[in-house]
């Protein structure tokens, strides 16, 4: 699994004390960032091809607190993948410092063609690097998008 550590930082935190909902989403596309980074595919390399990863839907499930300053690990795994990568569903698993998990969030998308505004099969080199994340138990092969 592709993992990262995180902090939860001041502005990650909500009125109860503890890290804010979407903070969980921010941290879990920083997370699907950093590893198509990893794999050849950094913010100026999407600009140059003019494809970007777009999100349609974002499933959150709460287990436990994390608060402020608490360090986490975020873990991304394959959840779902169409036969020509043109739809995914990524999971970010968020564990304590305890071990404990403390959310999972999935994450439903696609590939944007930034010109012409429609879904798209990814380039080879990206979809292969997909197919490199771990699949979840729950994993599901996804319809095509094109």
């Amino acid at each position: 699994m592709f993992t990262q550590t995180m902090i939860a930082g001041w502005g990650d935190m909500d009125f109860n004390s503890h890290m804010r909902n979407t903070a969980y989403l921010d941290k879990s596309a920083d997370s699907r960032m950093l590893f198509f980074a990893a794999h050849g595919f950094s913010a100026q390399e999407f600009a140059r091809r003019r494809i970007g990863p777009v999100v349609r839907k974002d499933e959150v499930d709460y287990f436990r607190e994390v608060n402020l300053l608490e360090t986490i690990e975020v873990g991304l795994s394959l959840a779902g993948l169409s036969e020509d990568g043109s739809r995914f569903r990524l999971c970010n698993e968020f564990t304590r410092a305890d071990g404990k998990p403390s959310a999972r969030v999935i994450s439903t998308g696609g590939w944007l063609d930034l010109a012409a505004r429609k879904l798209i099969v990814p380039p080879e080199a990206l979809l292969a690097a997909m197919r490199l994340l771990p699949r979840t138990d729950d994993f599901v092969a996804l319809p095509s998008s094109v």
